[in-house]
């Protein structure tokens, strides 16, 4: 995707919706079938933008699925022992989940990752998409992994938390759950979010939250109001699910206390309910002398999150489930998060996405960006210990 960095707030194609991408479509399908399928719908819907390297963005943005190898895999009744589906973030893709895909199959999970309606294609259909196709990609996803594994598992991203938590309450099936960025919580100005469509057929640029060049491969940039509403929508969902339930399942979660995007107090509160005594936080923070009230020790893993040596002022709501070496998000990587200054500071913007020496990177926090130029961090300086964590959670998984 690409667009113009000349300041003007204009419309293009691909704030439109492609007509293909609003509703969950794999509803019945075989899990190969639905992987086939969309990635037919991501090459046509690439082809008309005229996407620079198409095949590389259907290849990150495509739905996919990993084997296990080896005896200590295999299931009693089925195929497998365990499996785990991943589901990404709002305005994200598959390709988010990629690397905890493979440490998951290096520890003997069939792994399922699914894409969420609306992503993957181009901003303008999440126009249209609904957190009930969302919902529906993850069901389909659970259904298709509890045929082919005894003991069911679900990872998500920021939404892709969210959801996995709302299929849990739902779902007996599910033996646990992997949380990273979850996004518990949003504002309330979400909630509202819609009533442009009171006069957005007058100013189309209204049902936009942001118009931003769509730069990167496999994120969104430009965010449209209906998935701010859609997501608070999706929060409310699970709130009020979760004043019903007890979480007695075991809980991985990975968070950024300097989170801007999810409400981190949310995510706190989640893990004080947590009953399991098997749940597990890992919580990136500037000050590890602060340990959050209302977790016990034994559950929380705090890591610090300021790296001078490498200019890193705090980890990120974007920065917990992708490593440093990452060739696009990475610390030496094709893309820079820099849509913060975009339209306003096009002299910082332009300083972010150059590779100027000096640019910090972190959570953009008000502190952080008083410091000077910075870049949202896009990957875990710290990923290497977070599989460590998440290798000791799964070895005492009954």
């Amino acid at each position: 995707m690409s667009g113009n960095n000349d300041g003007a707030v204009r419309l293009e194609a691909r704030h439109r919706p492609s007509g293909e991408n609003s509703r969950f479509l794999g509803e019945g399908l075989a899990f190969d079938e639905y992987v086939r399928r969309t990635i037919a719908m991501l090459r046509r819907a690439h082809a008309r933008l005229g996407t620079a390297d198409q095949e590389k963005a259907v290849a990150g943005n495509a739905p996919f699925e990993l084997r296990p190898e080896g005896d200590a895999c295999r299931g009693k009744s089925k195929p497998y022992r365990r499996g785990v589906l991943l589901t990404h973030g709002l305005t994200d893709s598959p390709y988010f989940m990629r690397y905890l895909a493979g440490f998951f199959r290096e520890n003997g999970f069939r792994v399922l990752a699914v894409l969420l309606p609306g992503h993957g294609t181009q901003p303008g259909d999440l126009l249209d998409a609904t957190w009930r196709e969302w919902d529906k990609a993850t069901a389909y996803g659970t259904d298709r992994l509890a045929e082919e594994a005894d003991e069911v598992y679900l990872a998500g991203f920021s939404a892709g938390g969210a959801l996995s938590v709302c299929q849990s309450l739902r779902d007996s099936r599910v033996r646990g759950l992997f949380l990273f960025s979850p996004a518990f919580e949003i504002t309330r100005r979400a909630a509202w979010a819609n009533l442009h469509r009171l006069y957005s057929w007058l100013i189309p640029s209204a049902k936009w939250v942001s118009i931003m060049p769509d730069n990167s491969l496999y994120k969104y940039e430009s965010l449209p109001k209906n998935a701010a509403a859609q997501m608070y929508a999706l929060t409310r969902e699970l709130n009020l699910l979760l004043q019903g339930h007890e979480v007695n399942i075991p809980v991985f979660v990975a968070a950024s206390q300097d989170d801007i995007t999810a409400s981190t107090p949310a995510t706190l509160k989640f893990m004080a309910q947590a009953r399991h005594p098997s749940s597990r936080l890992v919580l990136y923070a500037t000050d590890t002398e602060k340990a959050p009230h209302g977790i016990p020790a034994e559950k929380l893993e705090l890591v610090n999150s300021v790296l001078p040596e490498q200019n890193i002022l705090s980890s990120a709501h974007t920065a917990i489930v992708l490593p440093p070496d990452d060739a696009y998000y990475g610390a030496a990587g094709e893309y820079s998060n820099a849509v913060h200054y975009y339209p306003d500071d096009l002299e910082k913007y332009d300083a972010c996405n150059s590779g100027h020496e000096g640019i910090l990177l972190g959570e953009i926090t008000e502190a952080n960006l008083k410091a000077g130029t910075l870049r949202r961090l896009m990957y875990n300086p710290n990923f290497a210990a977070l599989e460590i964590s998440m290798r000791r959670f799964i070895d005492n998984l009954l």
